[in-house]
């Protein structure tokens, strides 16, 4: 469904604006409602989740485009959505597939010729700034693939298959990974190609740089960019915006 928008404005497309922003909002949202309601749908402190995360790739001046990649049977709503709603940015909307990983290589066929730097972000993550996005990508640009990310800070423990503790490990290089995760538009292609070659399944898209050989660079960006999973993650959501003394 490309092209069903008005053309990017070209405010956008100056030097400086060169990431092209794949948001993924086409998982089954399971654990979040029984019912298979989408989660980025629901209300967090007043507005949808998916419009808080638009929001912030909207006013991030580096970011030149957004594709949507959503469930069929949400495509509808999102139209209705970003029409009222007046964003600039989208591009375009893109049916998902049955894997985080397919949509991933969707959106990417959709995003413009002329980027220079792809992010893949959750749909989902509705905390994320416009600061946390272009420090990201200046770190992409350097390295060619950077995370948001932040440190373990809770003792990890290895469990058997019984749920038995194995052993300590050392949380000194522990880190949990966040989206958005940035990479130079080529090298992204090229890890797309190796993970299909090499039939590759991948939970994120760092997994798919790391099976080609590529570093990632990981990116401290603190503990409020938080996924909304559970429904019990609103109200964690909520309070961040209060903290932040956002609308």
């Amino acid at each position: 469904m490309k092209n069903i928008f008005s053309q990017i404005s070209d405010a956008f497309h100056g030097t400086h604006a060169d990431v092209s922003a794949i948001i993924l909002c086409a998982g089954e949202s399971t654990r979040f409602s029984s019912s298979g309601n989408s989660k980025q749908m629901a209300q967090v402190a007043g507005k949808r989740v998916i419009v808080r995360t638009i929001e912030a790739f909207e006013a991030c001046p580096v970011v030149k485009e957004i594709v949507l990649v959503v469930r069929k049977e949400d495509t509808s709503d999102y139209n209705r959505l970003i029409c009222e709603l007046g964003f600039k940015k989208i591009a375009c909307i893109v049916v998902g597939g049955d894997t985080r990983q397919i949509s991933a290589m969707r959106g990417f066929k959709h995003i413009s010729e002329k980027t220079k730097l792809v992010a893949i972000h959750d749909g989902a993550r509705c905390l994320v700034t416009p600061e946390i996005i272009e420090t990201v990508a200046d770190f992409a640009r350097e390295h060619l693939a950077a995370t948001a990310a932040t440190k373990v800070t809770d003792t990890v423990k290895l469990s058997d298959e019984n749920g038995n503790i194995v052993r300590t490990i050392s949380r000194e290089h522990m880190w949990t990974v966040q989206t958005p995760q940035i990479f130079d538009r080529e090298l992204y292609r090229v890890c797309i190609e190796n993970a299909k070659e090499k039939c590759i399944t991948a939970t994120d898209d760092c997994m798919m740089a790391e099976a080609y050989g590529q570093k990632v660079k990981l990116v401290e960006t603190g503990r409020e960019n938080i996924k909304i999973t559970f429904k019990s993650d609103i109200k964690a959501a909520e309070a961040i915006i209060r903290a932040r003394g956002d609308k």
